[in-house]
């Protein structure tokens, strides 16, 4: 089960992934701006953000790119989740830091499944380290953490 935060100033549409993935076992939130977005994952941490690209105010593309260079958030993985189309949307999307792009309207097994995926590229990896203590880790000041594994029981 992750957290996800679904930041998108169409109710609806928030509303209605938001269910998608409660259903498929996930815990889920959603927000209408990106200010509203940024005071939520840096209180809460999610695991995954939603990010819608036009929303009123801050876009999706500003917010990623203070989310990229904050020291707390740096890591958390995010989805553009937008009505924009075409190619070099999804490569500025991608360039700006986001793990993955899906256009709106959605397919829902399809939202489900690239949340799945991105779950399951982050491994057992922590689920976040400062950028302080990574910088530490990577360069031999400091030890590799301790992974804890979960183990599903069937």
């Amino acid at each position: 089960m992750a957290r996800i935060l679904i930041a998108d100033d169409d109710e609806l549409v928030a509303e209605l992934a938001s269910e998608v993935l409660i259903d498929a076992g996930h815990a889920c939130g959603w927000v209408t701006s990106a200010e509203a977005a940024w005071d939520c994952a840096r209180h809460k941490r999610p695991d995954i953000l939603l990010l819608d690209q036009n929303m009123p105010g801050e876009s999706g593309f500003t917010l990623l790119r203070r989310v990229r260079q904050s020291a707390h958030l740096y890591d958390l993985p995010v989805i553009m989740f937008t009505a924009m189309s075409g190619e070099a949307d999804e490569a500025q999307a991608i360039y700006a830091g986001a793990q993955d792009f899906i256009r709106k309207p959605f397919d829902p097994a399809l939202l489900v499944r690239r949340v799945k995926r991105l779950i399951t590229l982050r491994g057992d990896r922590p689920r976040h380290i400062d950028l302080s203590t990574a910088l530490a880790i990577d360069s031999g000041f400091a030890p590799q953490p301790r992974v804890e594994i979960r183990r599903r029981v069937l």
